[in-house]
C-alpha cells in the first residue's frame, strides 16, 4: 500500500466511525500543509504573559518606539542578553554565553533557510546529511537551496557516526575524481564561508524518532565535522521541554539541561571552535525557537554559534534590508524573560503538563501495545521530553495499513513512518520506516490519550488476527494441494 498524503491522513477524520476524533498526529483539519506542524494544546499558550509583556512594552515610549521600528541586524539587544543569561543557567555553560553569540531569528525554519543562504553553495557544498527519520518539513528548505539530501540512520546512541563517516569519505573521493570545477558560484563575502557538508539533526528528544543523542556521540560528531569541514545545524527546540522518564514521577520539573548541546561541545572540545588555526566560524550552530515554549504564532527564535557565525547570520540579505525579523515580538519576549515569567511558565506549566501527557500515553502503550510486540526506543533513559513518541509496530504490521484502518475504523489519527524518510535515499535498512508510526501527546487533552492508544491497539489486534487467519487458510490450502499432488502421483 502506498504512503498516504497529508490530506488522506488527517483530512477530517473517519466518515464512518461513531467515535470522536482523537488526533495523535495533530494539526488543523482543512489545511494540509499544516497537518504535521508541531502544535501545542491551546490551554498551554501563555496569553496572559504575552498580554503583560505587551503592556510593558507599549506603555513606555522608550521601549515601544524601537519595538515598532526596524531592528538591528542581529536583533533586540535585551532579548539577546536575556537569552544568553537563561541559556547559561539552563545548560550550565562555562564561561557564560555572551550575547554576541546569539542572533534573533524568525524562528527555527526561517533561520535554517538563512543559514543555508549564508553558509552553503549549491556547487561547493557536497551534501546535506540528515538524521533519519527526519523532520520532513525541512526537506523543502534544503531543496530551495539546491542541495542534495542524504539520509543517515540512527542507532540507540543517536546518529550512526561510522555510516556517516564512510559515506562522507565516499563523497569526497568521488568529488576529487570528477573533472570540472567545484568552485563556489556564490560570491565571497567577508562575514561568511561555505562549508563542504551540512549535517542536520534534532539531537535531544528528536522529532520524530523521540531519541536523544548521547554525549559521546555528540563529541564524535563534532570531531567528524571538523575533519570534513561540515556545519552541524541542530534544531534544539525541545530542550526546555523535559521531565523524568519514570511513569510514576510526581515532580515533573527540571530546570537544568540533561546534556550539553552540540554547539556547547564545539565550544569546549579539543580547544574549542575558536582554537588556534581554526577559522573562527566553528562547526555547529544551535537553532532555538519560542514556538514550543511561548507560541508558534510569535514567529521568533534565536540561533547561537561563534560570534563570527552569529554575525554572518545577521548579514543575510533579508536582515540587512529590514533588520532582524519579529522585532516587536522579540521586544515583548525580552520583557517576559527579564521578569522570569516565561521561565516559570516553562518549568511550572509546560514541563508538568507535557510530562503528565507523556505518562498517560506511555502507560497505555506499555499496557496495550508492548504485549502485542510493539517497541519503544531508548527505554533506559532517565529524562525524556519533546512532543512525540516513536513506535515500532509488531512484526509484519505495516504502518500504512495501521494509519488507514485506525482512521477509518477508530477515528484516531497517527503519522506513518514513511513520511519521515529522506526523499531519494532509503537504501539503507535504517532509513526506511514502513513499520513505524509517530504519535503526538502535545495537542489532545490528557484524558483522551489513553483511549487513543486503546483504539490503536484494537486495530493492531484485528490485523494480527487477520494475519493468523490468512496464514491458517494459506497453510490449509497448501496442505490440500500437497495431498492432491501426492494422491495423483500415487495413482
Amino acid at each position: 500500500m502506498a504512503a498516504l498524503n497529508f490530506s488522506e491522513i488527517a483530512g477530517g477524520g473517519s466518515a464512518t466511525s461513531s467515535n470522536t476524533l482523537i488526533n495523535l498526529l495533530r494539526g488543523h483539519v482543512g489545511f494540509p500543509s499544516l497537518l504535521l506542524l508541531r502544535w501545542p494544546n491551546t490551554s498551554l499558550l501563555p496569553t496572559r504573559l504575552i498580554e503583560k509583556g505587551s503592556r510593558s512594552v507599549l506603555q513606555h515610549p522608550s521601549i515601544a518606539f524601537p519595538a515598532l521600528l526596524y531592528a538591528p541586524d542581529n536583533g533586540d539587544l535585551k532579548l539577546r542578553q536575556n537569552m544568553a543569561s537563561w541559556l547559561t543557567t539552563f545548560y550550565q555553560t562555562a564561561p557564560p554565553i555572551s550575547d554576541d553569540r546569539i542572533a534573533v531569528t524568525g524562528g527555527a525554519s526561517q533561520n535554517l533557510a538563512n543559514l543555508l543562504q549564508v553558509f552553503t553553495d549549491p556547487v561547493y557544498t557536497r551534501n546535506v546529511w540528515i538524521v533519519a527519520p527526519a523532520y520532513m518539513l525541512a526537506f523543502r528548505i534544503f531543496d530551495d537551496s539546491g542541495l542534495k539530501l542524504r539520509a543517515v540512520p540512527e542507532d540507540e546512541h543517536g546518529i550512526d557516526i561510522e555510516y556517516l563517516r564512510s559515506e562522507i569519505r565516499k563523497r569526497e573521493d568521488e568529488a576529487q575524481s570528477q573533472v570540472g570545477s567545484s568552485e563556489p558560484i556564490k560570491p565571497h563575502r567577508p562575514w561568511s564561508k561555505f562549508y563542504r557538508h551540512v549535517i542536520y539533526a534534532v539531537p535531544t528528544f528528536s522529532n520524530p524518532s523521540f531519541k536523544t543523542m548521547t554525549l559521546e556521540r555528540r563529541e564524535q560528531l563534532v570531531r567528524l565535522a571538523r575533519e570534513y569541514d561540515a556545519l552541524i545545524i541542530t534544531d534544539d527546540v525541545y530542550d526546555f521541554l523535559q521531565w523524568p522518564a519514570s511513569l510514576t514521577a510526581q515532580d515533573l520539573s527540571l530546570d537544568k539541561a540533561i546534556l550539553p548541546r552540540i554547539v556547547d561541545v564545539d565550544r569546549y572540545l579539543d580547544g574549542g571552535a575558536e582554537r588556534e588555526g581554526a577559522d573562527g566560524f566553528g562547526n555547529s550552530v544551535s537553532n532555538g525557537s519560542f514556538s514550543k515554549i511561548a507560541g508558534p504564532g510569535l514567529r521568533t527564535g534565536w540561533c547561537e554559534g561563534t560570534s563570527k557565525l552569529a554575525f554572518g547570520v545577521s548579514q543575510t540579505g533579508s536582515s540587512r534590508s529590514g533588520g532582524a525579523p519579529s522585532q516587536i515580538a522579540a521586544t515583548i519576549l525580552a520583557e517576559i524573560i527579564a521578569s522570569g515569567d516565561l521561565q516559570r511558565h516553562v518549568y511550572e506549566v509546560l514541563q508538568p503538563s507535557y510530562g503528565r501527557r507523556y505518562q498517560k500515553m506511555v502507560t497505555a502503550i506499555e499496557k496495550e501495545l508492548i504485549p502485542l510486540g510493539a517497541r519503544l526506543p531508548q527505554t533506559d533513559r532517565d529524562v525524556v521530553g519533546g512532543y512525540f513518541v516513536w513506535l515500532t509496530l509488531p512484526s509484519g504490521i505495516e504502518s500504512t495499513v495501521v494509519v488507514q484502518r485506525a482512521k477509518e475504523e477508530e477515528n484516531v489519527v497517527v503519522a506513518q513512518g514513511e513520511i519521515f524518510e529522506v526523499p531519494g535515499d532509503t537504501k539503507h535498512a535504517g532509513t526506511h520506516f514502513e513499520n513505524d508510526i509517530r504519535m503526538c501527546f502535545a495537542w489532545e487533552d490528557e484524558d483522551v490519550l489513553g483511549e487513543g492508544i486503546e483504539r490503536l491497539a484494537r486495530v493492531i489486534r484485528t490485523l494480527q488476527r487477520e494475519q493468523q487467519d490468512g496464514g491458517a487458510q494459506s497453510a490449509q490450502s497448501s496442505m490440500q494441494h500437497a495431498t492432491e499432488a501426492s494422491a495423483k502421483d500415487f495413482w
